[in-house]
């Protein structure tokens, strides 16, 4: 297939254009800098010019392509505190990707995340049957979800807040993390620390996207979680450890001091389980956990000082 790539030269999209083209796919990957596009010729891929604003271009590159994977979102305005822009923006995007695909039965695979589930406060370890009605992020999940019933073979991959590994020392939130540490000279959990945090290796999570495209079916809820939560607490101890600085426990009036925009979601309690997605497509994950991964100490290489 011809797959349109969004974010295709992000943390996450590095290692999906490389797991697509491996299986004989072709990717033609949305670049908006010449850096960017550099890197997507490098890795075999085609480069389309442009960024999520460019709704015409965006609506064209979906309309020549057989699938569409939708990875990018701005990141940027999100961590300046405008998640409502960010928002907009994405749900535009996912209206112009609908535009070009309508009754064409074509995959369309979008992005969204587990913590709108810890959000939602089940109370117990979420799975891809459970749904939230509305929210920043969650309008677009729907939205994708939704297209089923326009003819597109939608799914949405939710992905932890840490997609970890050594592609680029990024990924979730695992190197703000540490860089809060370093800045502040310990590593910190709130409360007990006893909530937990899932995780997923990024070529995992690639598999994931390659098989989604490949033979979700429309209207698909899918879930990129290897480790199904782990204790925060041991997430700091690991990167205390590594670090060499105490691991403390911060009290939650506290938190938005010490985690400045992590102050929330430090403090989520996020078992998620990936059960039936590992049944429906047959995904194995076989790459390290989020523990065996941060002590492979690449990330506290990859983030110094």
């Amino acid at each position: 297939m011809r797959v349109f790539v969004t974010g295709a030269s992000g943390h996450l999209g590095s290692a999906v254009v490389p797991e697509l083209l491996a299986a004989g796919h072709q990717v033609v990957g949305l670049a908006r800098s010449d850096v960017s596009a550099a890197a997507l010729a490098k890795a075999g891929a085609d480069v389309r010019r442009g960024d999520l604003d460019d709704l015409d271009g965006l609506r064209e590159a979906a309309a020549e392509a057989d699938a569409v994977v939708h990875l990018a979102f701005k990141h940027d305005l999100m961590l300046a505190g405008d998640m409502a822009t960010a928002a907009e923006a994405d749900l535009k995007a996912i209206d112009a990707f609908a535009d070009a695909l309508t009754c064409t039965g074509k995959p369309l695979v979008g992005t969204s995340g587990t913590l709108l589930l810890a959000l939602a406060a089940l109370g117990r370890t979420g799975t891809e049957a459970d749904t939230v009605a509305g929210g920043y992020r969650i309008d677009a999940e729907n939205k994708v979800v939704g297209l089923a019933e326009r003819g597109i073979r939608s799914s949405v991959i939710r992905l932890t807040p840490t997609v970890h590994s050594s592609l680029d020392g990024s990924g979730g939130f695992v190197p703000a993390l540490i860089g809060i540490a370093r800045q502040k000279g310990v590593a910190g959990y709130v409360g007990d620390g006893s909530n937990r945090w899932p995780a997923v290796h990024t070529l995992d999570a690639a598999r994931l996207y390659r098989l989604a495209l490949e033979s979700a079916p429309a209207g698909t809820r899918l879930h990129a979680v290897d480790d199904e939560g782990v204790p925060f607490r041991r997430i700091a101890e690991t990167i205390g450890r590594h670090l060499n600085v105490p691991t403390v426990g911060v009290e939650p009036d506290q938190a938005a001091d010490h985690f400045g925009f992590l102050a929330d979601l430090v403090q989520l309690d996020n078992p998620v389980s990936s059960d039936q997605t590992r049944a429906l497509l047959n995904w194995k994950p076989t790459h390290p956990g989020l523990i065996d991964d941060l002590d492979a100490g690449h990330y506290f290489a990859t983030t110094a000082a």
